[in-house]
């Protein structure tokens, strides 16, 4: 049996504060129940998550050089650095893996600094503004990049 396709679902800075910050922009859901629904769609889709937060760039950056051999595909909300992190930008760069960029809020639709993403360069696509639910969209097309013959 071949091993399941692995997908590394990372959030950066404040995303553990999902559910209680500001939740008139990002809701009452928490990371929590965001990962719980996407493990719940990773197995029905037959792919493994592995899904970590962390408010550090540096740890970011470390989990998407480890992923060159230990994923098959990144989903990533990276919180604020979304618009200032050239350094994650070039690690996901050479990570060589496809990714896709989530926001729960449509970062377009917001104060102008955050219409820019660093992010947005090399994501094969972006999802923002649909709340949690972006991730589940993320982790489906990103399931089928990866494995084209997914049911």
């Amino acid at each position: 049996m071949e091993p399941k396709p692995t997908l590394l679902i990372l959030n950066g800075p404040n995303l553990n504060m999902l559910g209680t910050r500001q939740p008139e922009i990002y809701g009452r859901t928490t990371l929590a129940d965001v990962e719980g629904e996407c493990r719940a769609l990773a197995e029905d889709l037959g792919v493994e998550v592995d899904f970590r937060q962390s408010n550090h760039e540096g740890q970011l950056i470390d989990w998407i050089q480890e992923a060159r051999r230990t994923a098959d595909g990144i989903i990533i909300n990276p919180g604020g650095l979304t618009h200032t992190s050239v350094a994650l930008m070039d690690a996901l760069t050479a990570a060589d893996l496809p990714v896709i960029e989530v926001h729960i809020t449509n970062i377009h639709a917001r104060e102008e600094f955050r219409h820019h993403s660093y992010v947005s360069r090399v994501a094969k696509g972006v999802i923002a503004g649909l709340g949690p639910q972006g991730y589940l969209f993320a982790l489906e097309a990103l399931a089928r990049i990866v494995d084209p013959d997914l049911e």
